[in-house]
């Protein structure tokens, strides 16, 4: 039926009129997907026990360096992935595995022409890339329901030679000159003549322990071409490091075309092979005299690039991994770059002879032995009869625009198959892709055409990056038992030996960011709640488990760095998904997940107050901020002059917290009156923060605001008291705009001792009252507003955001005002920052991040659902010049809209039959390349070009909420004004 709408009340999202859901019981009728969700978050059936769970990248990881250094790009790179058994995880193509990733399942090709066995995605370490580390293959999330029951991803693997030299080399020696793009498989010419096979996943599910796997390999070229296709199962390796561990089992039993598994933890299950196939096995275990002595590449080490005398951009290198700056300075060295780094080299895997990875075995099978059977035919390096990894082997010559099919089941042992396990495989395969179909038809019925298929891309991409994320801190610090305790790894991490992750996460990009990240997994959270607010909540709530969160309070970071500071946005995306999960639930919302969180909150929010506000006056000096290079200063480093950086964004993003803190309470408040005075205290926290954005001491008249730019920046406080303001216009003096909140007036009426602790204390400071926006004056519907920005701060601030020549793009709003690009900032005696609307030229916090004139969806979410807030005070006649310098007006809910749109455009195809995000090469716009959509991570400022990341589909999944609010454009601006 037509979707209903209703008017914004306590009990709906502010982000958006979005449609109202069917009602749950309806839905359980008519969608199989969403009674799967319904069992499996009753604990009736575990449909999410398996599912996408492998990572596309373990090697290079700080969970598999044993260095001293700390450079784990270095110590188990991409070479020695093939000859060597993980200790915390693993990696493939279109990767399969239980929730404790104890079986896994993966593809393996080989088009008779490459010098390696493809069983991972090749890409360039953080060291190699011009910048940074960067995936060079072709794949993309096609479509995924949330339960894992349907599947489907596509790789593009070439008929020639895969040119990994080239790639590697051709990169590396872009480096002499930051404003060249990256060199990508495309540039290679590879795929010019369509030489290439587009190989299809598909993964369906008949019951919880039942997978079906579907492979398919399309040839797009004009000639007969030749393709092994490898299916693979293997067991992650969890022998090898205990004597205590029991060794699973896998064996051929060829008369029943089933191999058996045996796992004690796992149970029972068999891999039933569909026709002939040969069937090898091989040990998951590292080939020990393969990587203590020899070569450990197998493929031609390139020759060496030549030295390059060209200068480049100045730029802080401490937060690069130390041989990535020794290879750098060798290169471009000399004046330009500052100091050499220390001249001892640094010790990598292969000169420890990895010791804490070792078999203890010089004879057998190992980790490699297919690449060694499969390309070289040593028939020595694989077994017929049983191992820890199997492979179901076939070659085939595959004619011009035909196509070959290869069929797997794995299934518990307790299921049978009286009919054959291919009995009924086409039927369940087209049964869930059609279910799934009905699933998003339900969730899609205001959209049609191409938003729909971003939308549902977009959404594959959220639910393919789920990983299984292992690290045992005390464990990984001490060493396992007879390997030695290993050495610091440059100390990190070291003050959280209390973690322990054993669990499956909403990672950024399974390649490029194979680790969780929390700021990144709370924007995750929205995309995921459209689907599965079960998921969406446990996320959240896993990141302040008490093996997860310190027992400061602090988030952990990332695994880089555990301990560095990112935007407090987790209570932010609590609040929004219990929001969102309450109107879908039709009742008062889960309070429970409410209220716990909101606990465990509050220890951040003391973490926060105590550790990174140096003065006490309610300025942040939050660090890192996750804004990476945003700064004319690395500010994940303290100041060179022994001050402090007094950050407007730190001190916003508090403020925030603090509003949102407040408003969970208010919440729960409903419920439980104590909740009343811990929501005055927050905002009297707030109150502070606003007074002190506006005067930093009492007798100080330079604070974060600036009156002759109207316009919020840092400001240095330096030890002997002076203060300097940073001015340089970026997206740091926007996020004031992100504090603010409306409440609706049944709320004050329900919650007496609320508002009258409000009136006093508004009564008795009328210097904090006269701070924020307009709490006392009712708005659109009696509402109340509490805000950092009163009106003309906001309209001065609006007035610079949504300039074309400052921070408004076609495509967003832009990282650093384009002012900057003929006017570049320098503070001190430090090096100009120009606007840069792509990649970086300046190579800071790893080089493969650029802030400086850049798009990116979570900023821009964010202001998207502050402008709405607003509206809901201000109402449709407050209007603002949009754009500015236009001369045309609009009310702050339609310039949220446009806003949306110009995000959502990045992905529609333009009149030339490019998507903007996909302008990088021509082949993007032709068949069996344009409808196959990527999500990076970032965004050019001028042309929508996608950055980074190509699969991040992370937080720029948000895309899949902005369309879901939207609707098809005019037609959802149409509906939401006539609210």
């Amino acid at each position: 039926g037509a979707a209903n709408f209703a008017d914004r009340s306590r009990q709906k999202s502010r982000s958006a009129f979005d449609p109202e859901p069917r009602g749950k019981e309806e839905l359980l009728q008519i969608s199989p997907e969403h009674r799967r969700l319904n069992q499996s978050d009753k604990g009736e059936a575990d449909w999410k026990r398996w599912g996408p769970y492998v990572s596309e990248r373990h090697w290079g990881t700080c969970r598999e360096d044993y260095a001293g250094h700390g450079n784990s790009w270095i110590y188990l790179p991409f070479e020695a992935a093939h000859h060597i058994a993980y200790r915390w995880g693993e990696d493939g193509l279109a990767g399969w595995c239980d929730s404790k990733m104890h079986l896994c399942l993966g593809l393996a090709l080989w088009n008779g022409k490459d010098p390696i066995l493809k069983e991972r995605l090749y890409g360039l370490s953080n060291p190699q890339g011009n910048h940074g580390e960067d995936v060079k293959e072709l794949y993309y999330y096609l479509d995924a329901t949330p339960t894992h029951s349907y599947m489907k991803w596509l790789y593009k693997y070439p008929q020639a030679a895969y040119p990994y030299d080239e790639l590697r080399r051709v990169n590396f020696d872009r480096k002499k000159d930051s404003s060249l793009l990256e060199y990508e498989l495309l540039d290679t010419g590879l795929f010019d003549q369509n030489r290439y096979f587009d190989v299809f996943v598909e993964y369906a599910q008949g019951d919880p322990d039942d997978t079906l796997v579907r492979i398919t390999a399309h040839n797009r070229g004009d000639e007969e071409a030749e393709l092994c296709i490898l299916p693979q199962a293997w067991f992650r390796n969890t022998w090898s490091w205990t004597e205590a561990a029991k060794k699973p089992s896998m064996k051929y039993a060829p008369a029943e075309s089933r191999i058996q598994i045996s796992h004690d933890e796992l149970g029972d299950f068999f891999l039933y092979v569909d026709g002939s196939k040969e069937v090898i096995f091989c040990e998951n275990e590292t080939n020990d005299a393969r990587v203590r002595g020899g070569s450990l590449s197998p493929y031609k080490e390139p020759e060496p690039v030549e030295t390059s005398q060209a200068p480049t951009a100045g730029g802080d290198f401490r937060c690069i991994e130390m041989s990535s700056w020794q290879l750098i300075w060798e290169k471009f060295g000399g004046k330009h770059l500052g100091p050499a780094p220390p001249s001892q080299a640094q010790e990598t895997g292969r000169d420890q002879g990895f010791p804490h990875h070792l078999s203890g075995r010089r004879t057998g099978t190992f980790k490699d032995g297919f690449h060694d059977y499969v390309i070289r035919g040593d028939k020595a390096a694989v077994s017929t009869t049983s191992g820890t990894k199997a492979g179901l082997l076939s070659r085939h010559k595959v004619a011009p625009g035909s196509k070959v099919t290869v069929r797997l089941r794995l299934a518990t042992a307790k299921k049978s198959f009286p009919q054959g396990a291919f009995a009924d495989y086409e039927q369940v395969m087209l049964l869930r892709k059609q279910e799934a179909d009905r699933f998003y038809q339900e969730l899609q019925e205001s959209l049609s055409g191409e938003r729909q298929k971003i939308q549902r891309q977009a959404l594959a991409g959220m639910i393919w990056t789920k990983q299984f994320y292992y690290y045992d801190i005390h464990k990984w610090l001490q060493g396992d038992p007879g390997r030695g305790k290993p050495p610091s790894r440059g100390g990190r991490n070291e003050d959280w030996d209390h973690l322990v992750n054993a669990d499956v996460i909403s990672m950024p990009d399974k390649w490029e960011y194979p680790w969780y990240a929390a700021w990144d997994l709370a924007f995750h959270c929205l995309p995921l709640a459209l689907v599965d607010s079960s998921f969406a909540k446990e996320q959240l709530r896993l990141m302040m488990r008490e093996w997860y969160m310190h027992p400061n309070g602090q988030i952990p970071a990332y695994e880089w760095n555990f301990s560095d500071v990112n935007p407090p946005v987790h209570a932010w995306a609590c609040w929004r998904v219990f929001q969102m999960d309450r109107k879908n639930r039709g009742d008062s919302g889960d309070l429970g997940f409410l209220e716990e969180l909101f606990h465990k909150l509050m220890l951040n929010f003391t973490w926060w107050v105590n550790r990174k506000d140096a003065e006490g006056r309610n300025i942040f000096q939050g660090g890192f901020l996750g804004l990476d290079n945003i700064g004319v200063v690395d500010r994940s480093q303290p100041m060179p002059n022994g001050g402090t950086l007094n950050q407007s964004d730190g001190t916003s993003w508090m403020a925030f917290y603090s509003l949102t803190l407040m408003r969970m309470a208010l919440e729960l408040a409903l419920h439980n009156n104590v909740y009343e005075n811990i929501a005055c205290k927050f905002l009297e926290h707030f109150l502070h923060i606003a007074r002190a954005m506006t005067r930093i001491a009492n007798d100080a008249e330079n604070g974060l605001w600036d009156t002759e730019d109207e316009f919020y920046y840092d400001v240095v406080s330096n030890a002997d008291g002076t203060r300097d303001p940073v001015k340089l216009r970026s997206i740091v003096g926007l996020i004031p705009l992100f504090a603010v909140e409306v409440l609706e007036p049944d709320m004050l009426t329900k919650l007496p001792r609320f508002a009258e602790r409000t009136q006093t204390l508004l009564n008795n400071r009328p210097d904090l009252a006269g701070l924020v926006s307009r709490f006392e004056e009712a708005g659109r519907g009696e509402r109340r507003l509490l805000s950092l920005l009163r009106g003309p701060r906001m309209k001065a601030l609006l007035k610079r955001m949504l300039d074309p020549k400052e921070f408004l793009s076609d495509y967003g709003v832009r990282g650093l005002s384009k002012h900057h690009l003929e006017h570049p900032y320098a503070f001190g005696e430090g090096q100009p920052l120009k606007y840069d609307p792509a990649e970086a030229t300046t190579i800071i916090m790893g080089g493969n991040s650029n802030w400086r004139g850049p798009v990116w969806f979570p900023i821009n979410y964010l202001f998207i659902e502050s402008l709405q807030k607003l509206h809901q005070y201000y109402g449709d006649d407050y209007l603002i010049e949009y754009p500015t310098g236009s001369g045309d007006q609009m009310n702050i809910l339609e310039i949220s809209h446009h806003l949306a749109d110009r995000l959502i455009g990045i992905f529609e195809t333009e009149e030339d039959g490019h998507r903007p995000a996909m302008r990088l090469h021509p082949k993007m716009k032709e068949p069996n390349f344009q409808e196959h959509i990527l999500f990076y991570e970032y965004f050019h400022g001028d042309t929508g070009r996608g950055v980074g990341a190509a699969h991040q589909t992370g937080w720029t999944g948000l895309v899949a909420k902005l369309i879901q609010a939207r609707g098809d454009s005019d037609a959802g601006l149409q509906r939401q004004n006539s609210l």
